[in-house]
């Protein structure tokens, strides 16, 4: 199944304390079980002013139709082509 890196412009998002960062996981799980299985949440990193979540779904679509759902911004959406780490130069 393709996987997808979203960028989500959150403004302030950095400061966001645990139990904000709990409620809006509860709200993305919520709105993933009603999709059904075929999106899923790997994870997210969160930076002062974005989320960055990796996602494995069938199409971009169904990741716009999560995002409008549970109310986050997706203001980019794109498929990951290929993964690279450290190993990758051994």
């Amino acid at each position: 199944m393709p996987e997808y890196v979203i960028e989500r412009e959150m403004p302030g998002v950095g400061d966001t304390d645990a139990a904000g960062l709990k409620g809006a996981s509860q709200t993305s799980c919520n709105v993933l079980r009603d999709l059904g299985p075929d999106i899923q949440w790997v994870h997210s990193y969160v930076t002062a002013d974005k989320i960055y979540c990796i996602y494995c779904a069938p199409s971009e679509e169904l990741i716009k139709t999560h995002a409008e759902t549970a109310g986050f911004p997706a203001n980019s959406i794109s498929e990951i082509k290929a993964r690279i780490s450290p190993m990758t130069a051994e």
